[in-house]
């Protein structure tokens, strides 16, 4: 079964993507919290306790996502 996102800002393209065939890796720490994908050029990421759909990002998305979080753009304490 396909698997795909549509969990995008609006007026963004959204690529159909198989994702039920994917290799997820699973996050830095290990944990298993997040996976990571890398499909026909893109990068999705999802949950990995829970798997369900995933948001995908463009490689420049996801150079801003990284970005972001190592500057601490997403701390909420």
């Amino acid at each position: 079964m396909a698997e795909s996102t549509t969990e995008r800002p609006a007026g963004a393209i959204v690529p159909e993507l198989d994702l039920g065939n994917a290799a997820w890796l699973p996050g830095s720490q290990g944990t298993g919290d997040v996976e990571i994908a890398f499909v026909e050029g893109f990068i999705a990421m999802r949950n990995g306790r829970d798997p369900g759909p995933a948001v995908v990002f463009s490689p420049a998305e996801w150079r801003a996502f990284v970005r972001g979080a190592r500057e601490g753009e997403f701390d909420l304490t």
